[in-house]
């Protein structure tokens, strides 16, 4: 009997934001001062 390699690719989920949205979010949250309010751009 032979193993049979399934693919997961289409299992895989997609990032909750993109590299850029990272740091959009980073500069953010630098340039606020540590206020605690994180504002998302979707």
């Amino acid at each position: 009997m032979s193993k049979t390699q399934q693919s997961n690719k289409e299992t895989k989920k997609q990032p909750a934001m993109s590299p850029k949205e990272k740091k959009q979010a980073k500069q953010a949250k630098k340039n606020s001062g540590g206020s605690g309010v994180t504002i998302v751009p979707r």
